[in-house]
C-alpha cells in the first residue's frame, strides 16, 4: 500500500468527532514528531511549526481533524440509546446505520433504529424520521445494563461505523471522516516532503479541532500562530451524481482540486487566488472552481484573525460527505499535493509583499 494511502486509511480509521479529538491528536503527534517542533493550543488543536527560512512568511497549513457524530443525550428505561448531533447530519442518510459508542469501559456498538414502517399509518409512511425519534439499540435489556454493565453514561461521544474499501475502480476509495482526514493527511504529507528541502517560508501543518461545530479550532490556532498566508485542506462538494445537473456544481472526482470562489464564510483573497491560479496553469495541473454558499471551512475563522490573513480554501471532491461512507478521487489528493509543493516553493518575503500591497 502506498504511503500516503496507509496514512488517508489510518486516520479515517480513528474515531475522533468534534470535542473528541484525542485518538487523532496522538496519531499526528507521533507522524509528526520528527518533522518540527510540535505545540498546542488550549482546545486542543495540534501545531507543527517547520522552518526553512527563519524569518520568513508564515503559511498555515491547516486540515481540521474531527469528524461528524453523535453525543448520548438520554438513556431510556429499556436500555436504547437516544442522542443528539456533533456537526450537521442529514436524517435520511441515518436509519439502520451502524455506530460506535465510545464508553469508559471500550467501545460498545450499535444501530441506529426507529419505529418501522410497516406498523405506521399510511400517511406517516411517506414523512422523513427526524432524529429526535431516533435511537440506538446496543442489546441493553434495561437502563442499568447499558450503564452498569456497558459502560454507557450522558456525554459519550458516537461515530460511525465504516470500513475503509479501495473501490473496483483502483483510484476510488470509500471511508467515513474522509471530511476531514483526507485534509490532515495531506497536511501531514506536504510537511514530510519539506523534511529534507528548502523553503522560503515557516509551515505550520495543524490538525485543527471543532470545525465541523463552528470553525472553533481554527480560530484559536490562528490566534497562535499568527500566519501570513492560509491554505485551508478540507474536502468539496462533488457534483457528478445523478440530480445534480441543475445545481451547477462544477466539481468532478479524478479532474482537480477544488478552490472555493465563495462560501458561506470566505471569499478568498483574490491575489492570492490568482497566484494559485496561475501557478497551476503554469504546472498544468487540472483545478476545479466552485462555489459553497451553504457551509464553510477553517479558513472563514482563519482569515479573520489579527489584522487578516490572505487566505485561499483547497477541497478535494468526494461524494456523500457528512454520511457513513463518502468517497474520493486519489488523484484529486495528487494534484492538490502537487500544487501545494509548488505555491510553498514560490512565497517567499518578496511574493508575501506583492501580495498583500493594494
Amino acid at each position: 500500500m502506498e504511503k500516503h494511502i496507509k496514512l488517508i486509511k489510518e486516520l479515517c480509521e480513528l474515531n475522533a468527532p468534534s470535542g473528541f479529538e484525542e485518538d487523532a491528536r496522538e496519531y499526528l503527534k507521533k507522524e509528526m514528531k520528527d518533522l518540527g517542533n510540535i505545540s498546542f493550543d488550549f482546545l486542543g488543536s495540534i501545531i507543527c511549526e517547520k522552518k526553512g527560512t527563519e524569518n520568513g512568511p508564515k503559511i498555515m497549513l491547516p486540515g481540521h481533524m474531527d469528524e461528524i457524530g453523535f453525543l448520548v443525550k438520554h438513556i431510556t428505561k429499556e436500555g436504547f440509546i437516544k442522542f443528539i448531533t456533533l456537526g450537521g447530519w442529514w436524517d435520511q442518510v441515518l436509519l439502520g446505520k451502524k455506530v460506535i459508542i465510545k464508553t469508559k469501559k471500550g467501545d460498545i456498538t450499535g444501530v441506529i433504529g426507529s419505529t418501522p414502517p410497516h406498523v405506521l399509518e399510511a400517511k406517516d409512511r411517506d414523512v422523513v424520521v427526524k432524529i429526535k425519534s431516533m435511537f440506538i439499540d446496543i442489546g441493553a435489556e434495561s437502563k442499568e445494563e447499558a450503564e452498569d454493565t456497558f459502560g454507557v453514561a450522558l456525554g459519550d461521544p458516537i461515530v460511525p461505523c465504516s470500513e475503509f474499501i479501495q473501490m473496483a475502480n483502483p483510484n476510488y476509495y470509500m471511508a467515513k471522516a474522509l471530511d476531514n482526514r483526507l485534509g490532515t493527511a495531506l497536511m501531514v504529507d506536504i510537511l514530510k516532503e519539506f523534511q529534507n528541502q528548502n523553503h522560503p517560508n515557516i509551515l505550520y501543518g495543524v490538525g485543527t479541532v471543532q470545525e465541523e461545530v463552528g470553525l472553533r479550532g481554527a480560530q484559536t490556532a490562528a490566534n497562535h500562530i499568527k500566519p501570513d498566508i492560509n491554505f485551508t485542506l478540507d474536502v468539496g462538494i462533488a457534483g457528478d451524481t445523478p440530480g445534480l445537473e441543475s445545481h451547477n456544481m462544477n466539481a468532478d472526482l479524478g479532474k482537480g482540486p477544488i478552490i472555493l470562489l465563495a462560501d458561506a464564510s470566505l471569499i478568498p483573497h483574490r491575489k492570492l487566488k490568482n497566484f494559485v491560479l496561475e501557478t497551476a496553469k503554469e504546472m498544468d495541473i487540472p483545478v476545479q472552481l466552485s462555489t459553497m454558499v451553504g457551509g464553510g471551512t477553517d479558513a472563514g475563522s482563519i482569515h479573520l484573525a489579527e489584522a487578516g490573513v490572505p487566505s485561499v480554501s483547497f477541497g478535494i471532491p468526494t461524494r456523500y460527505i457528512h454520511s457513513h461512507n463518502s468517497i474520493f478521487n486519489i488523484k484529486d489528493y495528487e494534484y492538490l499535493k502537487k500544487l501545494l509543493i509548488a505555491l510553498i516553493k514560490k512565497i517567499d518575503n518578496k511574493k508575501l509583499q506583492e501580495l498583500k500591497e493594494f
